[in-house]
């Protein structure tokens, strides 16, 4: 007997990285040199995840693999799939070879979902996005998961392009805005397409286009994502206009320029040994090694992406022993506690078990 070609949600599990593997369902080209990527798994599982959260994806390129990070475009209220958008820069090899070679039916080995970018852990009233060029993508999947839900939120989204011909997802935002909900919406672009009128925002986003968009900016949550010099320059506008900066979230896969903690004293000599339960191999590392850097000189491979704490893609259950881990945000607190470290930055405190 075949199995149903539909199954309801309580009778499915959520998907796991464990499972790894995702199959491409659907390519949307978007603009120039971007495209959404939608997967489904290849489990009949589904998906579960906060808006604004990232996967990353191992990509076969002929060189050898490579793991790449790319935030959900896709919202958490769909979960029968997820998408990611993504858009190669110049020099660009995984991004590139995705838009190059990936194609329907391919499936490619995934890790997450992870982050801590989403209005979920930081609840508001109101809130603002900005974001530039394929920076939108976290807010997409916050503003989809809003719109789904029919929440009464009041959302101000003010996003930035190079031309209108650039601007991302443009139809449906301004579907949201013409919708019954507070959502207020404006495009910047640097030049206007030839032989096309233009009637937004044109230059650098400044101060007159927030107060035009949202004129109580002040007093709103305020998520930025973008490239590094877009959010700076933002950070420096806002903190000028005397905003609170405890209440601006920016996603960044940049690390902080932050020194890592030296061991105590008494820790100092302290390094392992760690059981790798799955493989049944126990070593001992230099103090100070992290974990994955234990597993690394016994032989043993556990994925990685940025190796500061950021990605969250080497993520392990502990199932015992004591550890320090000095992470940028590649975690949630409900994993920690959860038992969860991330390989890259935690180092043993004694006997540690691993489930790898």
């Amino acid at each position: 007997m075949t199995s149903p070609a539909y199954r309801y949600l309580d009778e499915t599990r959520p998907w796991s990285d464990r499972a790894q593997l995702l199959e491409v369902v659907r390519i949307t080209p978007e603009a120039p040199d971007v495209a959404t990527f939608t997967f489904r798994t290849t489990n009949n599982s589904w998906f579960r995840y906060l808006p604004g959260q990232f996967v990353t994806l191992e990509l076969p390129l002929p060189s050898g693999p490579v793991l790449r990070t790319y935030t959900l475009s896709s919202s958490p209220s769909r979960p029968l799939s997820v998408a990611v958008t993504v858009k190669a820069q110049p020099g660009s090899l995984g991004t590139r070879w995705m838009l190059d070679r990936l194609k329907v039916g391919d499936s490619l080995k995934a890790y997450g979902p992870a982050g801590s970018f989403s209005f979920h852990l930081h609840r508001a009233e109101k809130y603002l996005f900005v974001s530039a060029g394929s920076g939108v993508t976290p807010m997409m999947s916050m503003a989809r998961w809003i719109d789904d839900h029919a929440e009464a939120a009041d959302i101000a989204f003010v996003t930035c392009a190079r031309k209108p011909s650039d601007i991302l997802f443009r139809a449906e935002l301004e579907r949201m805005a013409a919708g019954p909900h507070k959502f207020d919406l404006a495009f910047v672009v640097e030049a206007t397409d030839a032989l096309s009128a233009w009637t937004g925002f044109r230059g650098r986003l400044g101060l007159p286009v927030l107060q035009a968009t949202a004129p109580d900016f002040l007093e709103r949550e305020i998520f930025c994502c973008g490239p590094a010099p877009f959010m700076a320059a933002v950070r420096s506008m806002l903190a000028g206009a005397g905003f609170d900066m405890a209440r601006y979230h920016e996603e960044s896969f940049q690390p902080e320029s932050v020194e890592a903690a030296p061991l105590p004293e008494d820790e100092a000599e302290i390094a392992g040994p760690v059981l790798f339960t799955l493989s049944e191999v126990e070593a001992t590392g230099e103090p100070g090694d992290t974990i994955l850097q234990i597993a690394r000189a016994a032989g043993l491979n556990i994925p990685t992406g940025c190796t500061m704490g950021l990605c969250g893609t080497c993520k392990v259950q502990r199932l015992s022993g004591e550890t320090a881990m000095q992470h940028q945000g590649g975690i949630l607190d409900d994993d920690i506690a959860a038992g969860f470290v991330l390989a890259c930055c935690t180092r043993p405190l004694g006997r540690v078990e691993i489930e790898i």
